[in-house]
């Protein structure tokens, strides 16, 4: 009730001027009173003209807003589905190379069993290389302290698992999924606050740690490395999988897995980084032999984004990293390009939607959904952009960067809703 007390009050106050005038009043208040930076560009994109602009053309953080980028260069590049593996058959044995394929025995998303049962029934030995994954497990800019937590799980060229340990606590009791990190698992006496399960820096080493409140389950990333993988691999087949050091073979063929938007779905819904980084290896293996973040990165730029009105600093698939730069009429620009080439009846339930589902699930409510799009957010940053629809029937673009402030999030996104919501009454 108190939201449609406050958006009525907005209306009332805000027909006193135009909706174009107050908007702008409220963008830049919000940036005075908040002592943040703010972008912001509202587009329509069947006249071709900017509605309102402030700052549009500035530089700005955008988190997970670096994943539209992710999304339209996986639309262009991968087809309609993922691709699991690459293989050979030689002599006796199978090998295989990963392509980055998010899906493989993700924990509750995707219903995946191609490359289970390819690699199960295989005949002759098994045999994994890596020689195609040639760049760093965590992104450049990530924060290192985030590494215990599940938003930060490491990209690698077989994701298995969803590279993370689920763990669920009954009374006294620990489950793991997989088992095989049970081996690696112990009790430590000395409380720390709340109960916890951390994992070591440089290992997959887990101490429970006892406190106060309870918890009853876990999400951890592990630790890669090759010996992890086969011995996951081997636990999981029950069959023996080797390594070996072998290049990609030229004419290896590939084994597709799971359609491709319900892997562009969880990511832009939940704002899932691991998909996301993945996703990016992923049109990396389409572009070259070499699952490589950069190359995916150049050839987007040059083939599908040389005409972003700002060339966009990016540098990883997901947006933890704070090297990503973009600015407002980029995003918008990349919206608009995203709208005239997917059908809306398979965009809109792709993203985010105001009121419904993902991120935007518990704001921005309407009796019918007016905001669909891609929220972001790291410490002191806050962005979203997407498409806002009118009561006049309009569909709008925009974008809303908002960087550097120090107030809780949920007090900028209070802010950010009523401008939204003026557009969506107004305009």
């Amino acid at each position: 009730m108190s939201r449609v007390i406050n958006c009525c009050f907005i209306l009332l106050v805000s027909v006193a001027c135009s909706p174009k005038r107050y908007v702008t009043k409220e963008v830049i208040r919000l940036e005075e009173e908040l002592k943040e930076h703010t972008g912001f560009l509202l587009y329509d994109p069947a006249s071709g003209k900017n509605l309102i602009e402030h700052q549009s053309d500035r530089y700005f953080t955008p988190a997970s807003n670096t994943k539209i980028f992710t999304f339209y260069s996986s639309l262009k590049l991968l087809g309609d589905s993922a691709v699991s593996i690459k293989y050979i058959q030689k002599a006796d044995s199978l090998i295989f190379w990963g392509a980055g394929d998010a899906s493989f025995l993700y924990p509750n998303a995707f219903d995946n069993r191609k490359l289970f049962d390819f690699l199960s029934l295989a005949q002759g030995k098994l045999f994994f290389s890596s020689s195609n994954f040639q760049t760093e497990t965590m992104g450049p800019g990530w924060a290192w302290d985030d590494y215990p937590y599940y938003y930060s799980a490491e990209r690698t060229p077989l994701p298995i698992y969803g590279n993370l340990v689920n763990i669920k606590k009954d009374v006294d009791r620990f489950y793991f999924r997989p088992s095989y990190f049970q081996l690696h698992f112990a009790s430590a006496s000395e409380p720390r606050g709340d109960e916890l399960i951390l994992r070591d820096l440089d290992s997959n080493q887990l101490t429970f740690y006892p406190g106060k409140a309870g918890r009853s389950s876990w999400r951890i990333p592990f630790r890669y490395s090759d010996d992890l993988v086969v011995e996951l691999l081997s636990d999981t087949l029950k069959r023996k999988v080797e390594l070996i050091n072998l290049p990609l073979s030229s004419d290896a063929k590939i084994l597709h897995s799971v359609p491709l938007d319900s892997l562009l779905r969880v990511m832009m819904h939940d704002s899932d980084n691991f998909i996301a980084e993945q996703l990016l290896l992923q049109c990396a293996n389409m572009v070259s032999d070499t699952l490589r973040p950069e190359l995916a990165i150049e050839y987007a730029k040059k083939n599908f984004l040389s005409d972003l009105p700002d060339e966009p600093q990016w540098v990883d698939g997901s947006g933890l990293s704070r090297y990503n730069l973009f600015t407002p009429r980029s995003i918008v620009k990349l919206w608009d390009k995203i709208y005239r080439e997917v059908p809306r009846q398979r965009l809109f339930p792709l993203l985010a939607t105001g009121g419904k589902s993902g991120t935007l699930k518990n704001s921005y409510q309407a009796d019918t959904p007016y905001i669909y799009g891609k929220t972001g957010t790291l410490s002191n940053n806050h962005t979203l952009s997407g498409y806002v629809l009118t009561r006049k029937g309009r569909v709008l673009i925009f974008s809303m960067m908002n960087n550097n402030f120090i107030v809780p999030t949920g007090d900028v996104r209070k802010r950010m809703e009523k401008i939204l919501y003026t557009i969506h009454e107004r305009f």
